[in-house]
């Protein structure tokens, strides 16, 4: 068996004289989904800019396709599609407009802006500015443009903030067929159904460390939980249903 597509070992981040990241190893095949799970503050989201590239860790490596950022930036970064938590959008640009820069980036058409805008059902925004859209619709177009470029590696970042029920679902169907073509999917998440239902292994995370990985299945036996939900709560000492 090859190297695992992506592989974060012994990985140490501090900010502010506070360790966020302590030891992390992490790994995820190619066409693989694994979900990050935790209460606020427990890293998720410094691990998710740290394997996009957009902060580095103090110690330890990450290797995305056999490349590593330090020593190959735009070849690196070239293999991700990258949904943060939120976004400040420019001032006045559409969907169209914001789409259309985005795929320039990329060196992608116009054709594929449109592409995705259809999938993510922001086709008929008309004239609206992107920065006037609800939490849920700039949630969309963040997808949108993380899907661009058809990349090996999807990072998203709480990417159902705001969403519908509706638009979960699609949300998780798209996710779906990224995996299915081969594309490696990790993401967090604050909604345990929606983990168990997507991913195919799942990490609780506390106080930058992992203290529990596996799939959904695995976690259940190893907990005896019939749910994530009650699995949170046994492992983290919450009640059930508030999983934060």
């Amino acid at each position: 068996m090859g190297e695992p597509f992506v592989q974060l070992s012994g990985i140490r981040k501090t900010m502010q004289r506070q360790v966020i990241i302590q030891d992390l190893h992490l790994s995820a095949e190619r066409g693989e989904i694994v979900a990050l799970c935790g209460g606020n503050g427990a890293g998720k989201s410094t691990i998710l800019r740290m394997l996009a590239g957009v902060m580095q860790p103090d110690q330890g490596d990450i290797v995305v396709g056999g490349l590593r950022w330090r020593e190959n930036r735009l070849d690196y970064a070239g293999q991700i599609g990258y949904m943060p938590d939120d976004y400040r959008f420019s001032p006045g640009l559409t969907a169209s407009e914001t789409m259309r820069f985005w795929a320039g980036l990329r060196g992608l058409s116009a054709a594929r802006a449109r592409e995705v805008l259809s999938e993510v059902g922001l086709t008929e925004t008309g004239r609206k500015a992107v920065s006037a859209f609800s939490k849920g619709m700039r949630q969309r177009i963040l997808f949108a443009q993380a899907l661009l470029a058809r990349p090996p590696l999807l990072i998203m970042d709480e990417p159902t903030n705001g969403l519908d029920p509706y638009w979960m679902e699609s949300f998780a169907e798209l996710v779906r067929q990224a995996a299915a073509a081969g594309q490696t999917v990790i993401f967090s998440t604050h909604q345990l159904p929606l983990a168990e239902g997507l991913a195919d292994r799942i990490a609780f995370l506390r106080g930058g460390v992992i203290e529990l990985e596996g799939t959904p299945a695995r976690i259940r036996e190893q907990l005896g939980s019939e749910g994530l939900q009650e699995a949170f709560a046994s492992l983290f000492g919450f009640p059930v249903g508030r999983p934060e």
